[in-house]
């Protein structure tokens, strides 16, 4: 038994990196999983790892900017699993540039991704969420939905060179304790998780050159400076930065039923480092 039997959970971006962790972990638990990635060969390995381990997945691939994914998102968990407990709002990347040399582009994608694509997506599911409330309610149930949405420390500190990511990352928190207040009439349980250094293929350059990730037809820079990235693992208490799936954890846990009364909370997963 699972502490999430018979959930049902949608991750966005989860065909790698920390949302692959969070769908292997949250379908462990027993819940039925709603996988999604970009591209579809990730999405649909997740799938197949999740089956492998005797849990239930399906892919919705796709990218969660464009303007009709949130419906077909939440429609998928309806119609595949005939419900949704769990959101969790992962999906994204970083695009930087000093203030001076960011274009509107690169400002407007990093605000789509990480703020409008999660806004839509709970938008989306709203419907469902007061429907299903208000019938639990009436036969005197008592059923908590959890949302987890993916903040940074650059959204708290902010950090130089990331005026568009933390901007979005800062207005993220600020969705999630808004939502929070909204939505509790429900029983939805709505928290943020922001994370500081975390080794996934964002962070992680291959030795002797540059890496370059190609993200909605646009080539983006990856990896961090090998010396930068020391000298930013030196600053963490801990010593070094995180693994996804320690990343994942810190997602996984606040959609458990002993975070039943936890709502409108941000948790700072990076390893003691404070801003």
């Amino acid at each position: 038994m699972g502490k999430l039997d018979g959930k049902v959970a949608i991750v966005s971006g989860s065909g790698r990196g920390i949302g692959r962790q969070v769908a292997l972990k949250l379908a462990r638990e027993g819940a039925r999983v709603v996988v999604n990635d970009l591209d579809a060969r990730p999405a649909e390995q997740t799938v197949a790892d999740i089956a492998a381990d005797g849990g239930l997945a399906v892919a919705c691939v796709g990218s969660v900017t464009a303007p009709d994914f949130a419906g077909r998102f939440v429609q998928t968990a309806l119609g595949e699993f005939g419900g949704l407990d769990i959101i969790v709002n992962n999906a994204g990347y970083t695009w930087d540039n000093v203030v001076q040399k960011m274009s509107d582009e690169q400002w407007q994608a990093m605000l789509d991704v990480h703020l409008t694509a999660p806004f839509r997506i709970l938008r989306a599911a709203a419907d469902f969420i007061r429907t299903a409330a208000k019938q639990e309610s009436e036969a005197g149930q008592e059923n908590f939905r959890k949302v987890v949405n993916v903040s940074s420390i650059a959204g708290i500190g902010g950090n130089a060179g990331q005026v568009n990511y933390a901007a979005a990352k800062a207005g993220i928190v600020g969705l999630t304790r808004t939502l929070a207040k909204e939505w509790g009439r429900y029983r939805v349980n709505v928290n943020c998780v922001a994370f500081g250094l975390i080794n996934t293929r964002l962070t992680s350059a291959p030795a002797g050159g540059n890496a370059t990730l190609e993200i909605e037809g646009r080539q983006i820079k990856a990896g961090v400076n090998p010396d930068l990235l020391r000298q930013m693992e030196a600053m963490v208490p801990l010593g070094r930065g995180g693994t996804p799936e320690e990343a994942a954890g810190a997602i996984v846990m606040l959609c458990y039923p002993e975070a039943n009364y936890v709502s409108g909370e941000l948790l700072v997963c990076a390893g003691g480092f404070r801003i």
